[in-house]
């Protein structure tokens, strides 16, 4: 059976669940090469786009990118441009390079629309940078919670703090009331430095969401973890398998009220059953991440964001 466009990681996860057969025979039919219309038409719409990278010891990091609506383009169905490039102080900035593998995730939040495309950084300059896209998909809007983001002057910048594992005060706060983040993950410590797996490897970055408090914060015995419940979702395995694969983490929190962004780092593992998991009903799995390091970037973003709508399969 050919493997693509699904990598060891995401095919082990899908036996588990027992969706193997049926995933790998709609795998070439939703993950494709190339964007559809639709896809293209929702990009260029977007005031932020959501972007992973990993470092150069295969540490992925997610960030979000913001421009005045059409900073996203797309010339052709395998060609996205972006006119923005990560601030100087942002953790993924020193990482987007010519021919690095990255994940892109354009998201509406008010209407819940979500694409993905992930490829390759080509034709990067001062203002923005180019992506060849290997893998166009789309998600569902479940779990995401409405909200409008509305532009306001910016300030002037504040300096970025860098983040020891225990984190701080401001940052554990924003981590106990999000109902939103982001997560970049990695096929493996070098994703995408061989085009033979394009249909199946790389970076990714993707939604997670929850009512205010379903990120769990605990001292472990590795210091501070972040517990998330993973729900049903379309049994792709996108993210996981790609941590089951590179277990490794990079998370992007917004504080929806002031533009701030916290961006961590994390060891990641997935608890699969047991009282751990039974805390949390409805949840299929646990992903587990131990904070390595991070940093708080003061209003990075000149955007404040409307009072959430929660998503109805949260029953609110």
């Amino acid at each position: 059976m050919d493997a693509a466009p699904f990598h060891t990681g995401e095919q082990a996860l899908q036996a588990r669940t027992g969706v193997r057969e049926r995933m790998e025979e709609i795998g070439d039919k939703v993950i494709r090469d190339h964007m559809p219309d639709q896809h293209r038409e929702l990009f260029g719409k977007l005031p932020t786009m959501l972007l992973g990278a990993q470092d150069d010891q295969g540490q992925p990091w997610a960030t979000m990118l913001h421009g005045p609506v059409g900073f996203v383009t797309s010339p052709d169905a395998r060609t996205l441009r972006l006119q923005a490039r990560p601030a100087p102080d942002d953790p993924v900035a020193p990482w987007l390079s010519e021919g690095a593998a990255i994940g892109l995730l354009g998201l509406e939040f008010h209407t819940r629309r979500r694409n993905r495309a992930n490829g390759l950084v080509r034709a990067l300059g001062d203002e923005g940078f180019e992506v060849q896209v290997l893998q166009s998909f789309g998600n569902c809007p479940k779990y995401i919670h409405a909200r409008r983001p509305e532009a306001v002057e910016r300030r002037s910048a504040l300096p970025a703090q860098r983040l020891e594992p225990a984190l701080d005060g401001p940052s554990i706060a924003l981590l106990r009331r999000a109902d939103t983040l982001f997560i970049a993950s990695a096929s493996s410590a070098r994703a995408g430095e061989s085009s033979a797996n394009a249909k199946s490897e790389g970076v990714d970055v993707s939604h997670r969401g929850g009512l205010p408090g379903f990120v769990h914060v605990a001292t472990g015995p590795r210091g501070l973890r972040l517990t998330l419940p993973d729900y049903q979702g379309n049994f792709f395995f996108n993210t996981l398998g790609n941590l089951l694969a590179w277990p490794r983490a990079g998370l992007v929190v917004p504080d929806f009220d002031d533009g701030s962004l916290l961006h961590l780092a994390a060891q990641a593992s997935i608890c699969f059953d047991g009282p751990a998991l039974d805390a949390f009903p409805g949840a299929q799995r646990l992903l587990q991440l131990d904070v390595r390091h991070g940093w708080w970037r003061p209003a990075a973003l000149p955007l404040r964001w409307s009072t959430p709508e929660a998503p109805p399969q949260f029953g609110v």
